[in-house]
């Protein structure tokens, strides 16, 4: 079978299914495909998520999207968007791709090139210009690529119209100006390409024309007109106070973030925490929204049908800081997913999500413990006497809620159901043809891996410190004080990501076996915990006058916490919600990465050292 990131679901397309080889002979429906074994000639009735949803024995170079250079990446972008108009041609001509090639100034051959490595694999990465594995980057002068960041913005980007030409000579007569060879002129061609277009109208011919070019008309989804291609996501506090699982007492209201197909009106996906909105919410909501949802359905025993999976064409979120950020972008640069931000003070975009959640509230406001929209609709009702449901409990009422009556309820705006309409999207009716099933991801634990955020280390004698919390295993021992590949005075900074939720463990990403391995923490005697209790045990430490601030004081104040916590836990609502939020954590699903065994090197007296904070993660607590 053909190594692709994607999984294409059509009529002959070869797929996996059970360790064997198969061809698809039919789609049956949304949620089933008709297999024949190209060996025995057998065919058989599957369901479309057991197609090939393992990682593959053979184990495929996995490039970790922050180690690639800015440099590298727009040159792959460039190329992309040279072979976008190629992309799901209807009987694609040479004719075609000769008249796209002499477009870009590029040799046929090469766009052929270009087609094949992207088509098979989906990625943005497929396009990378090819550098040494040499334990470095792609080697590119900073002076230079500031050169060309000053050059693009004073000559190109201004209301003059200048042309490429004269940008590439400004940029020749800056770098003779500081004695450096100057880069090769499609490198700076390459760099132009790969601006936004939107940019490039705004600052050469203005911001009304701009607007009127590339922003939505009020009152319209510009360009959802099938299936994912246009997902809104947000996210909102909801009316009702749930309850603890232990001692059923209220811990408070949770919050939702949720995706929701413009096209259909069909929900994509969401998350429900006591977590405020965040990035890692964002994550989790757009993975469960792009992932199959038959073992999550059947995780709840739901029986019902959410057949919905894929990657979006565009999601549209809300213009916070949550939101933006290098890894998000990237990761939806690396799937082809386009991000539109909500612009301030325009109510109409984000109408569509929000007036599902709206649609929510009222279902909500009849379960018990539900606070209303207002004090007048409460009046004397008691939500926290009230209050039965634990987030486990609501969480499968919402999924049922969605799955089996709101996805199949008569929709005002497109008289027939969320479910019937993405039906018609994608198999078609009589009247218009379907745009066919997506393509199902291949490896989901790259996808966890690519949204989940990251930190940058280095790595010293005892292993790797993030937020006073060491963490060490012998994988890490060739990297020990391993010098900048550029610049053998500094020491080199590697990708460590961690999931928030239970940072008992990191991932890291080994640059030259391109692989993740999870890293314990160095004192295993240490009870898995949340960033949030990390930052609540360093405030009790902190509070208990610690003159040093180590590992082994922030989790001497942590057994101090919940001794006391259990102490009051039935009488404090707050160490309820902290309990809560723990078995939350602990339950969820975290990306499988290669563990090595833990090491036995002896716990010796380790250094403090003054340890930036873990950025990525301001916006969590």
């Amino acid at each position: 079978m053909e190594s692709s990131a994607l999984v294409q679901v059509l009529p002959g397309k070869k797929v996996s299914y059970k360790g064997d080889n198969y061809r698809i002979a039919e789609l049956l429906d949304l949620s089933h495909v008709l297999i024949v074994n190209e060996i025995s000639g057998i065919s058989q009735s599957v369901f479309i998520s057991d197609l090939d949803v393992e990682r593959p024995e053979e184990t495929e170079t996995i490039e970790e999207l922050l180690n690639i250079s800015e440099e590298s990446w727009n040159i792959a972008k460039s190329r992309l968007k040279a072979i976008r108009p190629l992309l799901n041609l209807p009987k694609r001509s040479r004719a075609d791709v000769e008249k796209v090639a002499k477009e870009n100034n590029l040799h046929t051959n090469t766009l052929y090139g270009w087609l094949k490595l992207y088509e098979s694999s989906g990625l943005l990465s497929s396009l990378l210009p090819k550098v040494r594995r040499d334990r470095g980057s792609t080697k590119f002068d900073e002076n230079i690529e500031e050169i060309i960041k000053q050059a693009i913005a004073t000559e190109y980007l201004t209301k003059q119209k200048k042309s490429q030409r004269m940008v590439i000579d400004e940029v020749k007569k800056l770098c003779r100006k500081q004695d450096l060879t100057p880069p090769h002129d499609n490198t700076i061609r390459n760099r132009i390409k790969a601006l936004s277009p939107e940019l490039v109208a705004s600052r050469r011919l203005g911001r009304k024309v701009s607007d009127n070019t590339y922003r939505p008309i009020k009152g319209q989804f510009p360009g959802a007109d099938w299936p994912l291609s246009a997902v809104q996501i947000d996210h909102t506090k909801l009316d009702i106070i749930l309850v603890d699982d232990h001692y059923r007492k209220p811990i408070g209201r949770p919050w939702i973030t949720l995706a929701f197909d413009v096209y259909s009106r069909m929900v994509t996906g969401f998350y429900v925490s006591f977590d405020p909105p965040s990035a890692m919410t964002t994550g989790l909501c757009l993975i469960h929204s792009i992932l199959p949802k038959e073992k999550w359905l059947a995780k709840y025993d739901i029986n019902g049908e959410w057949p919905l999976w894929g990657l979006p064409a565009k999601i549209h979120v809300d213009n916070a800081k949550e939101f933006r950020g290098n890894m998000l972008q990237k990761a939806c640069e690396q799937y082809n997913i386009d991000i539109e931000w909500r612009p301030v003070a325009r109510p109409n975009f984000g109408a569509h999500v929000e007036r599902v959640l709206g649609t929510f509230a009222k279902e909500i406001h009849a379960l018990p413990g539900s606070t209303f929209s207002n004090i007048f609709e409460k009046g004397d009702y008691n939500s926290e006497s009230k209050a039965s449901l634990t987030l486990t409990e609501f969480e499968h009422w919402l999924a049922n809620y969605v799955v089996n009556v709101y996805h199949q309820k008569i929709h005002s705006m497109i008289n027939m159901t969320p479910l019937a309409k993405y039906k018609q999207g994608i198999l078609g009716d009589e009247h218009n043809p379907g745009c066919g099933l997506p393509a199902k991801i291949r490896d989901e634990e790259r996808l966890r891996f690519d949204f989940m955020p990251y930190e940058l280390r280095s790595i010293q004698d005892y292993g790797v410190v993030i937020d006073k919390v060491h963490y060490y295993h012998d994988v890490l021992r060739p990297w020990i004080n391993a010098p900048e590949p550029n610049d053998s005075k500094r020491k080199r900074k590697f990708i460590f990501r961690r999931d928030p939720r239970d940072i008992s463990q990191i991932w890291f990403y080994d640059p030259e076996l391109h692989s993740h391995f999870a890293i314990p923490y160095r004192d295993t005697s240490h009870p898995a915990i949340s960033i949030w209790e990390l930052r609540e045990a360093v405030a009790r430490a902190e509070a208990m006058g610690k003159e040093s601030l180590n590992e082994h004081a922030i989790f001497e104040a942590y057994e101090k916490m919940r001794e006391i916590e259990q102490e009051s836990v039935q009488k404090t609502k707050a160490a309820r919600r902290s309990k809560q939020r723990r078995k939350i954590h602990a339950q969820a699903e975290k990306p499988i990465a290669a563990k090595p065994e833990v090491s036995e090197t002896p716990i010796e007296d380790i250094p403090e050292l003054d340890i930036e904070p873990f950025e990525e993660m301001d916006d969590w607590s």
